[in-house]
């Protein structure tokens, strides 16, 4: 078993990172949304040990980061919106879905059988140092078990992962707190795949037109059946391709059950407030935000489920979250939460 290592972020934790990853092992490292369990997203091996020590089911795709345009477009057919997009929020918190080159070297494991890849250039610099230092593109899904709460510190990283990783790089708590907003633009029409920090309103902005919302969640015996069994549409005989993770109907779940818009907790309920206007009679409150402001909430969301996922607590109950701007990102996150 590999002993566990947390380093703080300095240029000797890279060069060891760097070393790690050539020879096909794993390393966690911070982003600005949360940390990523990154390897050589070009190794087969390094791509399917990241689904092995996270428990991922294979049908589910990973991020490749990148650290700027130029390898983005060594990987993926790169168009106009492409170009928009990242000249508006790259580096940051935005994936773009677009179609494999047929020369791709991502592994074919980290497209889960489709023939999209999303990429992202995120905005943490030690994170784009890591990848510039190792020259590669890396496979980065969030640091934890497949369907957990994401890690947004070091502290996380271990208390999921434990000994799975040789190396944890260790760059403070992150600052956007929930995963990257992820848009599929591998046709003419966009779709938001997954809401996050970039706003839908935000690329409507930028691409002149809407994205279409995500047609999904799926259930998980959705994506593992033949596809004409789906929704009752007449598909071919294929397993349904995702095209970006978070897709699931339940992920980013606590082991404790979660009551959504909650007015009034119970009393062996941990309750996760918003605003200056909380209910009493919760066995513990925490509030998201006081001042109600949004980013401030994101930032909180997985620390605070997190730290009162416990069995002091029946369940963790979370009073409504404004559903505009981000409050969509984060009642995203929570409904998969809820949805056991």
């Amino acid at each position: 078993m590999l002993s566990i290592n947390i380093e703080p972020i300095s240029g000797n934790a890279i060069i060891l990172a760097v070393k790690l990853l050539s020879d096909g092992k794993l390393v966690a490292f911070p982003t600005e949304t949360v940390y990523g369990l990154g390897g050589d997203a070009t190794n087969d091996a390094a791509v399917a040990e990241i689904f092995a020590v996270k428990g991922r089911p294979e049908f589910n795709p990973l991020i490749v980061h990148v650290s700027d345009v130029s390898m983005a477009q060594r990987l993926v057919e790169w168009n106009e919106a492409a170009q928009k997009l990242a000249n508006a929020f790259w580096p940051g918190p935005l994936t773009l879905v677009l179609p494999r080159l047929p020369d791709s070297p991502v592994s074919l494991l980290a497209s889960a059988g489709g023939d999209t890849l999303g990429v992202r250039c995120p905005a943490q610099a030690s994170a784009r140092a890591l990848i510039m230092a190792a020259g590669i593109p890396l496979a980065a899904p969030s640091a934890n078990r497949s369907g957990r709460v994401s890690p947004t510190t070091a502290q996380h990283v271990y208390e999921e992962l434990g000994n799975d990783v040789p190396l944890i790089l260790d760059g403070g708590a992150c600052e956007v707190g929930i995963e990257s907003t992820v848009i599929d633009i591998s046709s003419d029409a966009p779709v938001l795949l997954r809401p996050g920090f970039i706003a839908a309103e935000q690329i409507e902005a930028v691409l002149g037109r809407p994205p279409h919302p995500n047609p999904l969640p799926i259930g998980e015996r959705e994506a593992n059946a033949p596809r004409e069994r789906v929704r009752g549409i007449d598909y071919s005989e294929q397993q349904v391709i995702l095209k970006s993770p978070g897709m699931l109907a339940s992920h980013y779940a606590p082991s404790l059950p979660v009551r959504l818009n909650v007015t009034k907790p119970k009393s062996k309920e941990a309750l996760l407030a918003f605003g200056d206007s909380v209910p009493k009679g919760a066995k513990a409150t925490f509030n998201l935000s006081k001042a109600g402001d949004l980013e401030e909430a994101a930032a909180n969301l997985f620390v605070a489920l997190r730290a009162h996922d416990k069995p002091d607590y029946s369940a963790i109950a979370v009073m409504p979250i404004p559903e505009e701007g981000l409050g969509l990102a984060i009642n995203d996150r929570l409904k998969r939460a809820a949805a056991r």
